[in-house]
């Protein structure tokens, strides 16, 4: 496992990334965290979350001077593909795509402290994902 954290955009730019690309994303900031969902009303479910302490849990080590998680709801074959890549994964690990320490049963994955490569490459792509999951149900329950 790397020890260093790696270059790469921190919270803020995360954050900035999601809001700028989906205008329809709605954010909570609350217990140290950030979440994303297309809900203004209820805030949920949420399609991203950014945490940055071990408040939640504490399987990444959040508390570690500038190290950070994103977590994202992801369907059944994404999170299966993710899962099958490390049986056995490393949740202190950086910029590795993890199923997430908690909510792993529910599809979510997770990663830490991202590099630019894997968030223009990879986690772009997956946020677009999880994003469109979300719009799409809260689009069917706001037509019936």
């Amino acid at each position: 496992m790397t020890t260093s954290i790696p270059a790469g955009p921190d919270p803020a730019a995360v954050v900035r990334y999601i809001l700028d690309t989906y205008p329809d994303a709605d954010l909570v900031e609350a217990m140290n965290a950030y979440f994303f969902s297309v809900d203004p009303e209820k805030h949920w479910p949420n399609f991203a979350t950014l945490v940055t302490t071990n408040e939640h849990d504490d399987a990444s080590d959040l508390d570690r001077p500038g190290v950070f998680r994103l977590n994202l709801g992801v369907d059944r074959p994404t999170f299966e593909r993710v899962a099958a890549a490390d049986p056995t994964p490393d949740f202190r690990a950086f910029d590795t795509l993890l199923p997430h320490p908690v909510y792993a049963q529910q599809l979510w994955i997770s990663i830490l402290n991202p590099t630019h490569e894997t968030f223009e490459q990879t986690l772009i792509p997956l946020i677009s994902l999880a994003h469109d999951r979300v719009a799409a149900a809260h689009a069917r329950h706001r037509r019936s």
